[in-house]
């Protein structure tokens, strides 16, 4: 007579049928002696190892690939020339002299005045279930762009002397008083901005297993800092910028933001009664995203020995105050430290 199979669920099959309550079990054991774990086998403050290769890619100027468990994300940076004469809004540093801003007045505003930076995110299909082939952007993919092209501004990771292409015009009628009020002065002459580099950084998720944000950044970080700008200089007699492959310039990068985000998980007696427990996971997976409806996402920079916050963003729910705050704040932190081992 035939064994009849036992009357139990998978591991698999529980998570599917039931998510709250699977993951629920796992933080809160009946076992007062078992520690606390997630799902995927983390502690509630445990992040996914990072794996960064760089210069991934031939054919970009700088590129990365970062792996953070199932999340995969390759950017690649490619630079494009953009003549200032093509601008419409371009106000030279004489055109700001005469208006009596003096040429300073530009200086830290040309990224974003002149949108030189230009992010841009796809979600490959397949990377998730829910990623289907034919569709447009998904609300995902333009709210991640917008994000990252915030906080590629209020960063100030990217410095826009790099991203100049200058022209030395020689002028003997200038004193010295008036080449010093420029603010750019070289063996008798007078550096003219001709021309940009415009950065073009493009992200694409290959493999998609939540935290999304942190990933993002961290290739765009490391594709920026492996970028490399070819020599370019300004032709006068056919008016454009000539480039040359050899001895190509490293882009200047200020700093190392890393983000860090934390997503709130309830038990359902919250969730009714407005009480309850709670747990803060760091670095949440896919399935984690989708049982929270609290995240917070703390940039922070530890180059200089102290830290610097950066950016907070929060979306959703009442549980972090100051006093939870603070201790994200030493969560990103520590993530800081493991990402500044594995780019260096």
């Amino acid at each position: 007579m035939a064994t009849q199979p036992p009357l139990t669920l998978s591991s698999a099959t529980f998570a599917k049928l039931s998510p709250h309550p699977y993951l629920l079990a796992n933080l809160q054991p009946p076992d007062p002696s078992t520690p606390s774990s997630r799902t995927n086998g983390r502690q509630p403050h445990q992040a996914r190892q990072p794996n960064i290769n760089t210069s991934s890619l031939t054919h970009a100027h700088g590129s990365a690939v970062v792996r953070t468990g199932d999340t995969t994300v390759i950017c690649g940076v490619r630079g494009e020339t953009l003549l200032t004469t093509n601008i419409p809004n371009y106000r030279s540093a004489d055109a700001l002299n005469v208006a009596g801003l003096g040429a300073s007045a530009s200086l830290g505003n040309e990224l974003r005045d002149y949108d030189l930076l230009v992010p841009n995110i796809e979600l490959a299909t397949g990377s998730a279930p829910n990623f289907l082939p034919g569709v447009p952007p998904t609300t995902l993919a333009q709210t991640l762009s917008t994000r990252l092209y915030s906080q590629l501004h209020s960063a100030g990771i990217v410095d826009v002397e790099g991203l100049r292409i200058y022209h030395t015009k020689e002028d003997d009628t200038l004193g010295d008083d008036a080449m010093e009020e420029d603010g750019i002065e070289e063996q008798g002459g007078k550096r003219e901005v001709k021309a940009f580099w415009v950065l073009y950084i493009d992200v694409l998720f290959i493999s998609f297993d939540g935290n999304p944000f942190d990933a993002a950044w961290a290739a765009v970080l490391a594709a920026l800092r492996d970028t490399k700008i070819p020599q370019a200089r300004w032709d006068v007699d056919q008016e454009i910028v000539l480039c040359s492959r050899d001895n190509p310039t490293p882009l200047k990068i200020r700093g190392l933001p890393v983000a860090c985000t934390t997503a709130v998980f309830t038990a359902k007696e919250r969730q009714k009664k407005g009480g309850g427990q709670f747990w803060m996971l760091v670095d949440p997976d896919r399935l984690e995203e989708s049982l929270c409806d609290e995240t917070v996402t703390v940039m922070v920079d530890r180059t200089g020995g102290e830290t610097k916050i950066l950016a907070i963003s929060k979306s959703g729910g009442t549980t972090v105050g100051p006093e939870l705050m603070r201790k994200l704040v030493s969560v990103a932190e520590e993530r800081w430290n493991e990402f500044k081992a594995v780019l260096s």
